[in-house]
């Protein structure tokens, strides 16, 4: 999946007349490429368009036209976006209460190493989280976390042939037993990865 250039993105008054229907797909979109892993958290997953909205919102709000400016999102941003072996997602905690909130993220620190995906008669393959910062200050883990999961060929072939995909939390705080990802989020996710040759 290529990364996004300068070349892709609209002008601030083009995206002003385009917004609401682009919005209005990628809306559409994200319904399929969101996971919830039990009552209190959720995976984001993320593609070149779901990166290109959030590039473009951010160029709109902040009235972002000259090309250093461009370019500094788009270096932000871009690490996002899948490279065709693997998947990238947005990890949340979604406590709403700010006492439970407080509480949680010292009980679920190291949550971000234990959330796992699976393809069909494979491995489980874990996240490398947080590759642009370190999200835990010692004592307690952040709300949010940013995940890349790596998958081998074999593993891409499976899903690639209709294998089903499986996610699941191991921390001993929040535990989430395997559950069969749904078909709709499961194609959209097997569409984030080139095509494989397995010998």
């Amino acid at each position: 999946m290529s990364k996004l250039t300068r070349d892709d993105l609209m002008s601030l008054e083009t995206y002003s007349e385009k917004r609401p229907q682009f919005r209005s797909d990628i809306m559409a979109l994200k319904k399929d490429r969101q996971l919830p892993l039990g009552p209190n958290a959720r995976l984001y997953f993320e593609n070149r368009a779901t990166i290109q909205y959030q590039i473009q919102e951010v160029l709109r709000v902040e009235k972002t036209f000259d090309a250093a400016g461009i370019e500094e999102e788009l270096e932000a941003y871009n690490p996002l976006i899948p490279d065709g072996t693997n998947l990238k997602a947005t990890f949340m905690l979604e406590f709403p209460e700010v006492e439970e909130r407080t509480r949680k993220t010292v009980e679920l620190r190291g949550i971000e190493h234990k959330v796992w995906l699976m393809a069909e008669d494979c491995d489980k393959v874990y996240p490398i989280a947080n590759e642009d910062l370190e999200r835990d200050d010692g004592s307690r883990t952040s709300t949010v976390h940013f995940f890349r999961y790596e998958f081998t060929p074999t593993m891409i072939s499976v899903l690639k042939q209709g294998g089903k995909l499986f996610a699941g939390v191991e921390h001993q705080g929040y535990p989430v037993d395997a559950q069969l990802v749904p078909y709709n989020i499961s194609r959209s996710l097997v569409a984030d990865f080139d095509d494989v040759a397995i010998n």
